[in-house]
């Protein structure tokens, strides 16, 4: 059975009531709400109120985040804000609540799932949905506590920043609170919320949720407004018959297809890519188990609760694919016709390799297309897996070696020179022979210097633990222009230190 709001409302308002009474004080940020998903009705979430949590202190903040979602800076700095975004006070206006959804998670169908520990303020009126993760339990928390730690609230909030920064679509991440309460996790670990930012955090399994219960009413609710929202071009399309719904799940299938490149390119592995954690809008969300390559590796399983590597990052585009699969099916009361729900779903297998394709010839330097460069790429990729090499700084290497002329810190990579020099004079070919190939400058600014490697975000962790927080500002400010030289700082673009391999992140992460 479904959780229904409605059974928890007079509860709830009962709440509201008492904490009022008790002299509840309400901040005020300046910032104007609109509230499109607490509009569908009652059937899609909860309304409850965030937990409060004692003593809570700043651990990082965005102010590029605060002007995105209408907040004054110099407001976000305030006790009043640091209140707000523990949850310990309500923001005028806003409207919290928890959201239901299902899906299929490491490939078997979970059941209801739902906001766990993330509560939804509501949506700015310059268009942003503003979430608190770490909040406290909400109805669909199951055996959870519906905290999270610092550790993971700093990984989130530095990886949401690093992805902008690298030009791939992602939620945002605009603070980090820290309160000493304790969380038990492996071990006891102290609370902290990190207040999250999206255009929607509206998921494959929020139709997935729909469809399983057969309340085709309410999946249709939901994709008439994600339709009219976000992709209001797929009323107008004359595609699939004029059928909205197909046009829709084509539309995601090409956002997700295109934001998948973008992972493979960069070498970002998710961790967990069930269907609850796909954006509707192909956005990057819920950073746990993540990793950007050391080495490439490309079976590489970066989650370590993911024994059977189902999420391995050679696999993550095939399994994007089984995604929209299941959300096709859940699609389907509306599509009606199963071979349209097929075409919908046919343009991913044409747009993933020709999107990574793309950002593959960028970070070679060339443009156009040759019948050639599949041959390049795959023979890069295959040397830098059989050789080990150091992902980023391999790229970042070759974009000074076109710049430079020299291609002998490259070659220093390679335990095999022979072969990396027969890949190197085919290369060489082609950018003589490319006279529209970039400038040098421009692979550099599509090669980042900076990644948030497993080690960085560890010690930042650690530092943080102790009560200083500089080396996650230090690295927000890094990720932030990660394609910048930023003197002074080479060290947090060199090669890990053996510890890098003993780190595990799993689910709790």
């Amino acid at each position: 059975m479904a959780l229904q709001s409605r059974g928890h409302r007079g509860v709830r308002d009962n709440q509201r009531m008492n904490q009022r009474a008790d002299g509840d004080t309400f901040s005020d940020l300046g910032l104007a709400w609109n509230h499109g998903f607490a509009a569908l009705g009652p059937d899609f979430f909860t309304e409850l109120r965030p937990t409060p949590l004692p003593a809570p202190h700043w651990v990082g903040m965005s102010s590029a985040v605060a002007q995105l979602i209408g907040l004054e800076p110099s407001l976000l700095r305030t006790d009043e804000a640091l209140q707000a975004f523990t949850g310990n006070t309500l923001l005028p206006g806003s409207q919290p609540l928890a959201t239901v959804y299902s899906g299929h998670q490491f490939g078997v169908w979970a059941g209801q799932l739902g906001d766990g520990r993330a509560i939804l303020l509501g949506e700015t009126t310059h268009g942003w949905e503003v979430q608190l993760k770490g909040a406290g339990r909400t109805p669909y928390s199951r055996m959870g506590d519906g905290r999270a730690v610092l550790r993971s609230s700093i990984r989130e909030f530095l990886s949401s920043e690093a992805m902008h920064g690298l030009g791939i679509p992602t939620s945002r991440a605009l603070c980090i609170t820290g309160s000493p309460a304790p969380v038990q996790r492996e071990t006891v670990e102290t609370a902290s919320v990190v207040t999250r930012v999206a255009r929607s955090f509206v998921r494959f399994g929020h139709f997935e949720h729909f469809a399983a219960r057969d309340l085709v009413p309410q999946l249709q609710t939901l994709a008439d407004y994600v339709i009219d929202r976000y992709y209001p071009e797929c009323r107008a399309s004359a595609d699939f018959g004029g059928n909205a719904y197909a046009a829709l799940l084509q539309a995601v299938s090409e956002r997700t297809a295109r934001l998948m490149a973008q992972w493979q390119a960069v070498g970002f592995c998710h961790g967990v890519m069930n269907t609850d954690n796909m954006s509707i809008l192909g956005l990057t969300i819920d950073y746990g188990p993540f990793q950007f390559l050391d080495a490439f590796v490309p079976g590489h399983v970066c989650n370590h609760s993911d024994t059977q590597g189902r999420y391995a990052y050679n696999r993550q585009p095939n399994v994007a694919y089984w995604n929209l699969f299941c959300l096709a099916q859940a699609l389907l009361p509306l599509i009606k016709d199963p071979e349209l729900a097929k075409q919908a779903l046919e343009s991913y297998k044409s747009v993933f390799p020709e999107a990574f394709m793309d950002r593959m010839r960028a970070k070679l330097g060339l443009t156009g297309t040759r019948d050639n460069d599949a041959e390049l790429i795959d023979g890069i990729l295959l040397l830098l897996a059989q050789n080990g090499v150091d992902y980023p700084i391999f790229w970042r290497r070759l974009s000074y070696a076109v710049a430079r002329q020299d291609f002998e810190p490259v070659r220093d990579l390679f335990a095999d020179r022979a072969a990396f020099d027969n890949w190197l004079l085919s290369y060489s070919e082609l950018l003589a022979l490319d006279i529209h190939a970039p400038a040098a400058d421009l692979m550099l600014k599509t090669n980042p210097k900076f990644v948030l490697r497993n080690h960085l975000g560890e010690q930042a962790i650690r530092a943080a633990k102790l009560g200083d927080f500089s080396e996650v500002q230090t690295l927000q400010r890094l990720l932030e222009h990660p394609f910048d030289e930023h003197p002074g700082h080479d060290a947090y673009a060199a090669f890990p230190p053996d510890w890098a391999s003993s780190i595990e992140i799993s689910c709790s992460s």
